[in-house]
């Protein structure tokens, strides 16, 4: 199901336990459909409250059933990040138990299959820079930007 949103159109799927995916579309052509089944259409109305500054954490079950354990283990760094907070790419690898692997953290980010609800936006450089998000595009950091600054708002 494609969904507008302030950020632009984004793609959900989900399978029979879960949401598989939530990922920024390119192509902004494309028109907004109907929510395909339960979990879909329940995270749907919860972006919809996420985006009205409504809801700050998302009660979706989510099912993914790709990336290594090194990933999987990042992306549960990331959703222990409380919401309308930040962290550096070395606090989650430290989190992650890989306190060296702070470039592996980008990628496992990168890779990442369910955006904003798994919030790798809240992941920043040590400096404080926006950096890393869809493949570092201005795109991407704008979307970045324009989520923190949502969360940072509440």
């Amino acid at each position: 199901m494609i969904i507008n949103s302030p950020t632009g159109k984004i793609e959900l799927k989900e399978d029979a336990t879960g949401i598989t995916q939530l990922a920024f579309t390119l192509d902004e052509s494309l028109p907004e459909t109907a929510p395909d089944g339960p979990f879909t259409k329940m995270l749907a109305e919860q972006l919809k409250a996420y985006f009205k500054q409504q809801r700050k954490d998302f009660t979706v079950p989510l099912s993914i059933h790709i990336g290594t354990p090194f990933q999987q283990k990042v992306w549960q760094a990331l959703l222990e990040i409380p919401y309308g907070e930040t962290r550096s790419y070395a606090e989650i690898a430290e989190a992650a138990g890989s306190p060296k692997a702070v470039r592996a953290i980008g990628q496992a980010n990168k890779k990442n299959p369910i955006a904003i609800v798994i919030p790798c936006h809240r992941v920043i450089g040590i400096n404080g820079k926006l950096t890393g998000y869809m493949g570092n595009s201005s795109e991407g950091i704008q979307k970045k930007s324009w989520l923190l600054a949502l969360e940072q708002q509440a």
